[in-house]
Order: C-alpha cells, then structure tokens, then sequence
C-alpha cells in the first residue's frame, strides 16, 4: 500500500517538473531545433562563398579499432550472398554486401536533439517515457532533420594559444574565441555552424589512442552560453566530444551539451576533421550536411563537406 500511495503522490511532483518546462520559440510541435534558421534565403546566402570550388571532408575515416565512448564499438562484415561453393545466382555477375554491427556514434557524428536531457526531460518538453521506444525515437529522431546547408566557420583554438595541440582539460574563454574571430575576420552570425580546431585529433588519434579518448579540451561553459546567444544551428569541434574533460566544473559535466541540445535545440557535430581547413587557412566556407535518414536514430555517423 506505502508503494501504491507512493506512486500516486509522485504524479503531480512530474507534472510539476514538466509544467516548468519551457517550450521552443518554434512551437511546442518543434522536433528540429535551430534547423528552423536556414531558410532558403540563407543557403543561398551560403552558396555565395564559394570561391575556389576546393571540397574538404569533415568526417574521419573510421574502423573496427576507432576509440570510441564507452560501450560504442563498430564492425563490418563483408559476404557474397548466394554465392558459397562457387554458385553465380546472376549468370557470371558476382557481388559483394556489407554488414554493419555497432553504433551510430562513433566517429565522426551528429548528436541529434534526441540524444541527452535532463533528468528525463529533453528539447522542447519532452519526456523520455513518452517519446524513447527500445525500437527508435517516436519524437525528435534525426530523420526529421532538414540537411544543413550554412555558412561554416572554423575557430583556430590552437593556434590562439600558440601549440600544435590544446591538452586535455584546458578549455578557452569566451574572450580567446573573440580574439579569435577578430584575428580571423569571422564573426559569428545567426545560422552559422562553427567549429572549433582545438589539434586533439589530429595529435592524438592515431598516435595515442588511449589518451584520445580518455580526455580533450574544449569550450567553457561560457562559450556554450555565448554561442547559444548568437543562435548558431550547430557546433562542433576536431574532439569526441565537444566539451572540455575533465570538466571545468565537477558537478556539471558536458554543459555544452545540455545547454545546445536541451535547452536551445543546437545540433553538435563531433569528431570533425577541422585540420586540412586552417592548414589552408580556409576560415568560412560552404557547409553541406545530408545525413542518413534513419528512422528514430539519436545520432549519426557522418561527413559534412566544408566547400571553398
């Protein structure tokens, strides 16, 4: 009977916290977030800086020994199907298939608006017990993503400093990235995907591994709460995961995350290949985006192009 009341009494303290919610200045149908911003008007606006017609992959190429956050770990198959013993089910014609085993967020991804909340709570007021099936997301899955075609800046965190590498746990301020973008020419407009180059994967990946993984720097929780203000659509960084780690405040662990993806609908590109375009010193560019339209997936291995 203590159970049963128990039960009862916690129902009006979860429509309390639900109550408190703020709904998205989209609507509270809204599934995607800061995608609303790109409009015809601003990929057109984006098309306009192409000068040179150079393409530049943003995703890493990835395999079965990839670090990744735990438990996440990647495989393929290869089989010729129908074809043991030698048999040709299509006259002399052969062929190869894959199987893919592992997960979506490995890599080079996109962390869609369904990825992390709150105690329950994610974008636009929704409940994880009303939207998370085992089987896909019924809501804010990043099918429902429009690609993402905008004006593209990469921040040279790296250079600012003076190093070829940032290190684990050292996070930049909202006044290094400011003198960034002066030193650059690259103010941060509404719309834009910005991108941090903070040198960790580019050092670490295939060097250390290990130590890839098990840390990296990023951005403060300043420069989360400064980008969000700017109403960017996206943000990522040459990291696995975008904020600092260790975390600039124990108790308050990826509060990039929770600021873009929850509380602003702000997508978060990790794992970007941010190296190529400041050794060329390509500061803004064309990004392009059409990531694989999987139903009700929280994230997504992909490869944005930054085009000059």
């Amino acid at each position: 009977m203590k159970k049963i009341l128990a039960a009862f009494l916690l129902i009006p303290l979860l429509s309390i916290a639900d109550d408190n919610c703020v709904h998205s200045p989209w609507g509270a149908d809204d599934e995607i977030g800061a995608a609303n911003r790109i409009t015809p008007a601003s990929v057109l606006a984006a098309t306009k800086l192409v000068q040179t017609g150079r393409t530049y992959p943003l995703g890493i190429t990835i395999d079965s020994s990839t670090p990744a956050y735990p438990p996440r770990s990647f495989s393929i198959t290869v089989v010729q199907p129908g074809q043991q013993e030698s048999a040709r089910p299509n006259a002399n014609v052969t062929y190869n298939d894959d199987i893919f085993n592992g997960w979506l967020g490995i890599g080079s991804q996109l962390d869609g608006l369904g990825h992390l909340g709150v105690d329950g709570m994610y974008y636009n007021c929704n409940h994880a017990r009303d939207f998370a099936a085992i089987d896909g997301l019924t809501k804010l899955g990043t099918e429902k993503m429009p690609p993402l075609v905008a004006r593209g800046v990469v921040l040279d965190m790296a250079g600012h400093f003076g190093v070829e590498t940032m290190e684990a746990g050292q996070h930049f301020s909202v006044e290094d990235l400011e003198a960034v973008v002066k030193k650059q020419g690259t103010p941060i407009r509404e719309g834009d995907v910005v991108l941090f180059h903070t040198g960790w994967t580019d050092a670490k990946l295939k060097s250390d591994p290990v130590a890839w993984a098990s840390g990296e720097p990023g951005q403060s929780e300043e420069v989360a709460d400064y980008l969000a203000a700017k109403k960017v659509v996206a943000v990522g960084a040459d990291t696995w995961g975008l904020d600092v780690v260790p975390q600039q405040v124990e108790s308050r662990p990826f509060y990039g995350h929770v600021k873009y993806l929850k509380e602003e609908g702000i997508y978060i590109l990790e794992t970007m290949n941010t190296g190529p375009l400041v050794r060329d010193c390509v500061f803004e560019f064309m990004f392009v985006l059409g990531q694989a339209r999987v139903k009700g997936t929280v994230q997504m291995l992909i490869n944005p192009v930054a085009i000059d």
